[in-house]
């Protein structure tokens, strides 16, 4: 027993009264799109296994080969001993992927936005006035990211682009003559909305006010843009940073930074998340260099997973239910009070449907939802499944 126990009792019985405490539920692997839920199978629309490439052959077969080859682990961070080939050989065909110049490796997502940023904003800092515009609705590692730099944020409207402008223009405005150095941080993709940022107006607005972009790309990465490489290729050379991951629609683990060489070259001189960690171990990097492999080639399961989200989008609203701006493979059924999001969801598992209901802190108070997320390993029939049992859980 710890001497904080009575305290922590307090805080979890006040998040049960609120309908937002989490518990954690034991799952089991199945197919792609499957899963077993505490000993029952269910259809699996919460996972971000986008491609379906979880359990793929080709990956599952290079990282056991890799491991087989390299070991277990790199045994220390990379600027120690852990640098090994294998890291750089996935950073150079994932910034030819990408376009750039040179990519970065790190662990997860969260580290990334959460050391990235400040080690940016360290070094604008040290040479005047940094002003930083931030997406209201990104994602709380980005938040974090932001606040550990100690830099404020101005926050403009969720996708309002129109919004960033005036905000960019007015203090342009009052800051003429004096050097700034001003960021602009958002998703190409929003992991609870399932809506897009316009990444070409947002690079002629970050170029008409010299504005760095970074840009998060969890979300797009695999599926969207030109090769399935995020939506940082539809202005190629103009988005200074792309951030995505390995996790999601690439079926691994891990993730990335990619812009220039310069770029990449300092972070690995002041990014602490990067310095401090132990690389990334060859099993994972296996998976990395296949997924990386088959990306390009899924032109036909993006398509395919493109018209599931529209199917899906229009029967939700067909049935009165909010979808919000979701135009990608992420669908909301935006319910708004936490306790129907969390009926709703139970009537969609005493189906064999697994939906999560995402509550606040996660989205905003009142818009509580089920993230429905779809994948190329789901089947028109097992579309066609969820959307009769979202039928029948309303009726």
């Amino acid at each position: 027993m710890s001497k904080l126990d009575p305290l922590f009792s307090s805080e979890l019985t006040r998040a049960q009264a609120r309908r937002v405490r989490r518990r954690l539920r034991t799952a089991s692997a199945a197919a792609p799109g499957r899963l077993v839920l505490e000993g029952e199978p269910v259809l699996n629309f919460s996972s971000n296994d986008y491609l379906g490439l979880s359990r793929h052959p080709l990956l599952v077969e290079r990282s056991r080969e890799w491991a087989a080859r390299h070991g277990a682990g790199a045994q220390a961070s990379r600027l120690v001993t852990g640098n090994l080939d294998l890291h750089e050989q996935v950073e150079a065909k994932l910034a030819r992927l990408k376009g750039t110049e040179a990519a970065l490796l790190l662990a997860t997502g969260w580290q990334a936005n959460a050391a990235v940023l400040p080690a940016l904003l360290r070094a604008a800092a040290s040479q005047g006035e940094v002003e930083l515009y931030a997406d209201k609705l990104n994602h709380a590692s980005l938040h974090h990211g932001c606040q550990a730099a100690g830099v404020k944020q101005i926050r403009f409207r969720h996708n309002d682009l129109a919004h960033l402008e005036s905000l960019l223009a007015a203090k342009a405005e009052s800051a003429a003559g004096q050097p700034v150095s001003r960021f602009i941080v958002t998703e190409s993709v929003f992991s609870m909305d399932g809506d897009r940022t316009d990444v070409e107006r947002l690079a002629t607005l970050a170029d008409r006010y010299r504005a760095f972009v970074y840009l998060d790309e969890a979300h797009a990465t695999g599926v969207l843009g030109p090769r399935g490489m995020g939506l940082a290729g539809l202005a190629p050379g103009r988005i200074d940073l792309a951030m995505g991951t390995f996790s999601k629609a690439l079926g691994g683990f891990g993730a990335y930074v990619a812009g220039s060489r310069a770029l990449c070259d300092y972070l690995i001189n002041a990014c602490s998340g990067f310095i401090y960690t132990t690389a990334l171990p060859p099993a994972v990097l296996g998976a990395m260099d296949a997924a990386l492999d088959l990306v390009p080639t899924l032109d036909a399961e993006r398509a395919r997973l493109a018209a599931a989200g529209d199917n899906l989008r229009a029967a939700l609203r067909g049935m009165g239910l909010d979808t919000g701006a979701s135009s990608t493979q992420i669908v909301p059924a935006i319910v708004g009070d936490e306790a129907r999001a969390l009926e709703l969801a139970s009537g969609l598992e005493q189906r064999g449907l697994l939906a999560v209901a995402i509550r606040p802190p996660t989205v905003p108070a009142g818009t509580s939802r089920l993230r429905v997320t779809l994948s190329a390993a789901h089947r028109d029939v097992d579309v066609a499944r969820l959307i009769d049992g979202f039928a029948a859980a309303l009726a």
